[in-house]
């Protein structure tokens, strides 16, 4: 392949061509191009599986291409543009995990729909455990994500915060919270509830949260180790854990 991505750049862009030429010659860079992207990109999660997002290296992957390191250079301008690649594919493909699991469930069963998400993001993950770590692991030393990462690591969030509008307006009644709300801690849910818009209350937005980042503190202990020698059936302890904060959320099958 990466022969035929040579040949196709190889074309010069001041030749003079007939209209259906030029378009056809601009639909073949174009393919090369998404062609060596992707072999590019294919390379990188091997070097993530091998050594890590940190040890992440433009020379390695154009060694392992068969490309000059100088030519790698017209993709990806340097070693973090190519992470930022990887980290918007792994955002975007779970966050499609999750979608697609969530609209198969039946739209009035809030239970189903939760333990859908849930379920989904485990699944994507232990299939996935380098790209999950990339995502959600340690923060690559040196690496500061750019505001093109935001839209894709929000998915989950804003399919969450759809089911708690869902629930808000099904009129369930959610437990209500032992710990006083403080005001600083108020001030930040109205700032967040302004942003996502509906009308969801403190104590279901705050629980809400709480079941979020339980999830993926359940993923983090299992994919890193946590549970070894304590919980080896990960999956038996996760399902418990998703539906103990269902309870909490006052979801209920339909």
């Amino acid at each position: 392949m990466l022969s035929f991505v040579a040949i196709a750049l190889e074309i010069p862009h001041d030749v003079d061509m007939p209209q259906s030429e030029t378009t056809a010659t601009q639909g073949v860079r174009a393919r090369a191009r998404a062609e060596l992207v992707a072999e590019i990109t294919r390379s990188a999660r091997t070097q993530l599986a091998e050594s890590g997002a940190a040890a992440l290296s433009l020379r390695a992957v154009a060694r392992d291409l068969g490309m000059a390191s100088s030519a790698i250079y017209r993709y990806f301008p340097s070693r973090d543009a190519l992470l930022t690649a990887l980290i918007i594919e792994s955002y975007n493909a779970l966050g499609e995990a999750c979608e697609r699991a969530h609209d198969e469930a039946d739209p009035t069963d809030l239970l189903g729909r939760w333990r859908s998400i849930a379920h989904a993001a485990r699944s994507w993950a232990t299939t996935n455990p380098h790209e999950y770590a990339l995502i959600y692991g340690s923060p690559v030393p040196g690496y500061a994500a750019p505001d093109d990462t935001i839209d894709p690591a929000t998915r989950i969030p804003v399919l969450l915060l759809r089911l708690l509008e869902d629930v808000a307006a099904s009129g369930v009644a959610v437990p209500e919270i032992g710990t006083p709300v403080s005001t600083s801690l108020s001030a930040q849910v109205d700032s967040m509830r302004e942003q996502i818009g509906g009308e969801i209350d403190d104590a279901l937005l705050l629980t809400g949260v709480g079941a979020w980042t339980l999830l993926f503190g359940l993923l983090n202990f299992e994919l890193f180790g946590q549970f070894v020698n304590t919980f080896d059936d990960a999956a038996e302890m996760f399902a418990f854990q998703v539906d103990a904060a269902a309870d909490r959320l006052g979801l209920v099958a339909p």
